[in-house]
């Protein structure tokens, strides 16, 4: 963790104070996926890679009996989070914590085992090991919880210009599109009996997906 967190804390030590109105423009879907999380009253919601929080606080606002977790392994983006929270109306139900996202326990660093909603946003692409953190979400959750994924999607509905340079400048931040998500939520799904359903959007330039406990497998562009 040491390595993956310095790391990370080198890319955000100053990004950090200008991160949401800068990531605003290109992290697309964000709020699309908020807005389907359809958190049950009083559910849980954790959030791996959350960064400065925006996600969590916004969550909180959109579902005002929701507990709100998150956990990142920046020590930087953290102090940006913490500091939103104290500012927020919410920090009474939004919770962070250090940690890898390929290696943590919930029940150690919120005393909460299983969430009915997991989401992780854009941050799959700057994780090596992002498969194992999928399974490991995948893990978390209750019988009827859902996990919840937007990133970058394969451009495939935009020019081909386009894609090369927006990788090309996606690499400067160490992000790598996964252009196979969606085989990777569904190989999850099969082992876990769950349910695999993806959706493009922008073209392509995002994908929101979700592992439901419910059968049905739809990818939309």
């Amino acid at each position: 963790m040491t390595d993956t967190a310095a790391h990370m804390d080198s890319i955000y030590r100053l990004q950090r104070h200008i991160y949401d109105l800068t990531r605003k423009p290109y992290l697309l879907g964000r709020d699309v996926m908020i807005d389907g999380l359809a958190v049950p009253p009083g559910g849980s919601v954790l959030e791996i890679g959350c960064g400065t929080a925006r996600n969590l606080l916004k969550i909180a606002e959109h579902y005002p009996h929701a507990r709100c977790f998150g956990l990142d392994v920046s020590s930087v983006m953290l102090e940006t989070a913490e500091q939103s929270i104290r500012r927020s109306q919410f920090a009474d139900r939004v919770r962070v914590a250090k940690a890898d996202a390929c290696d943590f326990s919930p029940s150690v660093l919120f005393g909460v085992e299983r969430f009915d909603r997991v989401v992780i946003s854009y941050a799959l692409s700057m994780i090596p090991g992002w498969e194992q953190v999928l399974d490991a979400a995948a893990s978390l959750l209750t019988d009827t919880g859902t996990l919840h994924v937007v990133d970058f999607g394969d451009q495939s509905g935009l020019p081909n210009w386009f894609r090369q340079f927006l990788y090309a400048w996606l690499a400067l931040f160490s992000v790598t599109p996964r252009t196979n998500l969606m085989d990777q939520m569904t190989q999850i799904a099969s082992v876990r009996s769950r349910t695999a359903v993806g959706r493009k959007i922008y073209r392509g330039y995002a994908i929101i997906s979700e592992l439901r406990p419910q059968p049905n497998l739809t990818i939309s562009a």
